[in-house]
């Protein structure tokens, strides 16, 4: 149904209610009332993720696909991934992704048999990063959400490395030591705090 934007009719066997309607489509047009405002049903991190950055990739179709046909062939499954903005005067840009710590050196080595092959400088490897997100519905639909988000760590002194979004996760890369801190600042921000104590939701590598 979500993928062909089909609306799903929710009823009673044992009434004649209406039922609720799922659809992406607003209640009321002439108000433009939206069916589905964002839902924040938690905080996920995760500590078991390493970072690569592959330094120097010439800026050229097809080299971002030989770096992760490497990875690949180590079978080895990626989380979040980044390029950056290539420099003209060089021609080279550096492309960053997220893994299991515990696939990280078999990662490295892979891509230095292959360096020759793709061409890129070096390679950099960082096992002090933390990833924390912010799970709920219709985040990608709702910029407030976002802004919410990383404003609460910019007011906490919280560098963001890396970013990734979908309809249910918006997930960051900042540093190990201040996972913590972050995972609190989200939780106050959105009034996710509890007298009993956190209520984080313990994430693995999964998507």
């Amino acid at each position: 149904a979500r993928r062909f934007s089909l609306p799903v009719h929710v009823r009673s066997s044992f009434s004649h209610r209406e039922g609720t309607w799922v659809t992406d489509k607003p209640v009321d047009t002439t108000q433009g009332a939206v069916v589905e405002q964002p839902i924040i049903s938690g905080v996920a991190h995760d500590r078991s993720e390493a970072k690569i950055t592959v330094v120097g990739v010439p800026d050229k179709p097809g080299k971002a696909a030989e770096i992760f046909q490497v990875v690949a062939a180590a079978e080895i499954n990626l989380d979040m991934i980044v390029q950056n903005v290539s420099q003209a005067s060089s021609g080279l840009t550096d492309i960053s992704f997220t893994l299991p710590k515990t696939d990280g050196q078999t990662a490295m080595n892979a891509l230095n048999r292959a360096q020759e092959q793709i061409g890129f400088e070096s390679l950099r490897y960082d096992d002090q990063i933390g990833k924390v997100s912010l799970i709920g519905a219709g985040m990608r639909s709702h910029p407030g959400v976002s802004a919410q988000m990383f404003a609460a760590l910019a007011e906490a002194g919280i560098n963001i490395e890396m970013i990734s979004t979908s309809e249910i996760r918006l997930s960051l890369v900042t540093r190990a030591e201040r996972l913590d801190d972050a995972v609190r600042a989200i939780h106050t921000a959105f009034g996710l705090d509890s007298t009993e104590g956190e209520a984080v939701v313990y994430g693995g590598t999964g998507r």
